[in-house]
C-alpha cells in the first residue's frame, strides 16, 4: 500500500486512454488499489435490474483510473504539475508554491 500524493477533492487532468487531456475533480482515492475514481472521466453504462428501491434501466458509473495516468493541476498557477513533498506538506512542482498543508 504505497502513499498517494493525490487526495480526495484535487483537480487532476488525465495523462492516458480514452479520456486523455480531460480535467475532473477525485471523487474517491483507493491506495489499496493504486487507484481513483475521477467524475465524468472512465464512465461505462450498466444495465440495472428493477428491485424495490430502483426503477431499473441503464446507469453510468465511474470506474477507476490507475493514478499514474493522472496528474495533479495546481490551485495557484493552474498548470498540471508534479508533486513534491516538502515537511509533510505537498508542493506544485512547477511553481513551488504549497498545495495544502498538513493538520
Amino acid at each position: 500500500m504505497a502513499k498517494l500524493k493525490i487526495k480526495k477533492g484535487d483537480m487532476v487532468l488525465v495523462l492516458s486512454g480514452k479520456d486523455k487531456d480531460k480535467k475532473g475533480k477525485v471523487i474517491e482515492v483507493r491506495p489499496k488499489d493504486g487507484t481513483v475514481i475521477v467524475e465524468r472521466i472512465n464512465v461505462a453504462k450498466r444495465h440495472q435490474r428493477p428491485s424495490r428501491n430502483f426503477q431499473g434501466g441503464i446507469i453510468e458509473k465511474a470506474l477507476p483510473l490507475c493514478v499514474s495516468n493522472v496528474m495533479l493541476v495546481c490551485p495557484r498557477c493552474s498548470e498540471p504539475a508534479r508533486v513534491k513533498r516538502q515537511a509533510g506538506n505537498r508542493v506544485c512542482g512547477r511553481c513551488k508554491e504549497v498545495v495544502d498543508k498538513v493538520k
